[in-house]
């Protein structure tokens, strides 16, 4: 009895165990990041704004084009800290000055951004607003937002925890301008 069993346990080792092959030829590489998509971020910089039809707008096309389901942030430089720390503000966003108010919006499209600054007020009183203005431009595809789960999201109004959670590198950012 004791035999039939050991020949049904080395059988059925025999039986159950696969064998095992090359692995074959590796396959190409594929593109950067999450699935192949990637965030980027460009920058505007010491752009000024065009008075168009009673509005200061600020028209640029993007490259690259994005897809519909893809997401803009824009983030305006309010200051520095220190030499290597600049200050990034969201927009939109509403500026109280002694002149009055003014907001800084967006909208964008596939194919280009516009950047607008609009007041209570003339703007032109205001120059420091609307002349020499750096921009912070972040596409996030929007395969990064579909599953649907507020876990781990990002705080869009923080710029570095923008950056941090989609794993983008600042240190070169490219130039629109």
């Amino acid at each position: 009895m004791k035999k039939i069993l050991t020949l049904f346990a080395v059988v059925g080792l025999m039986a159950f165990s696969s064998c095992t092959g090359s692995d074959g030829p590796v396959g190409p590489q594929g593109e950067p990041g999450q699935d192949g998509l990637i965030a980027e971020v460009f920058e505007l910089k010491n752009i000024n704004f065009a008075l168009d039809n009673g509005a200061y707008i600020i028209r640029q096309n993007l490259n690259p084009v994005i897809v519909d389901s893809d997401v803009i942030l824009i983030y305006r430089l309010d200051g520095t800290i220190n030499p290597t720390t600049p200050i990034w503000q969201q927009i939109p966003r509403t500026v109280f000055t002694d002149a009055g108010e003014f907001d800084y919006d967006f909208d964008f499209s596939k194919q280009d951004f516009s950047i607008y600054a609009r007041g209570t007020y003339n703007l032109a009183l205001t120059p420091q607003f609307i002349n020499n203005q750096t921009f912070r431009i972040v596409i996030i595809p929007g395969a990064f937002s579909t599953t649907g789960k507020s876990v781990n999201k990002a705080d869009y109004s923080d710029y570095n925890a923008v950056i941090k959670q989609y794993n983008i590198d600042d240190s070169n950012v490219k130039r629109l301008n």
